[in-house]
């Protein structure tokens, strides 16, 4: 176990468990907070391997993707969660353009994953509290 790459942000018990990848710590940080202001527990990972291995661990309901990683990307990402038959909601939040966004959430979806709404970064506390609750989206 690399307990070095992941960052555990713990919050009390709720609904819904959160796995989120983002390798800003700061923007890790708010992500977790703003997960927990929406009712939901939080785990933050930096890296793409803390994510993998914290994914096989603890398989959350809902996951959240930064497109943009150091040495990995969250298409690699994308195309591990459907090798592991991910059931949860998958959320992308980033600051690539928007076709960019699109073409990886049309990605997702063609996986066959529960792609929720993208999130354009910076994100508000209340965008990602209604792409939770939204769930997944349908792609045409």
């Amino acid at each position: 176990m690399h307990a070095a790459l992941i960052e555990r942000t713990v919050f009390p018990p709720s609904q819904q468990r959160v796995l989120l990848v983002d390798d800003d710590p700061g923007v890790g940080r708010f992500l977790g907070h703003a997960v927990a202001e929406s009712g939901c527990s939080a785990t933050v990972t930096g890296t793409a391997e803390a994510f993998r291995e914290t994914y096989r661990r603890t398989r959350p309901e809902v996951v959240i993707l930064d497109l943009a990683l150091a040495r990995s990307d969250g298409i690699e990402l994308l195309k591990f969660l459907a090798e592991e038959s991910c059931p949860a909601l998958v959320l992308i939040v980033s600051g690539f353009d928007e076709r960019v966004v699109e073409a990886a959430l049309r990605l997702g979806c063609a996986l066959g994953l529960n792609m929720g709404l993208p999130l354009k970064k910076p994100v508000l506390v209340d965008e990602i509290s209604a792409a939770i609750a939204a769930g997944p989206v349908a792609v045409q």
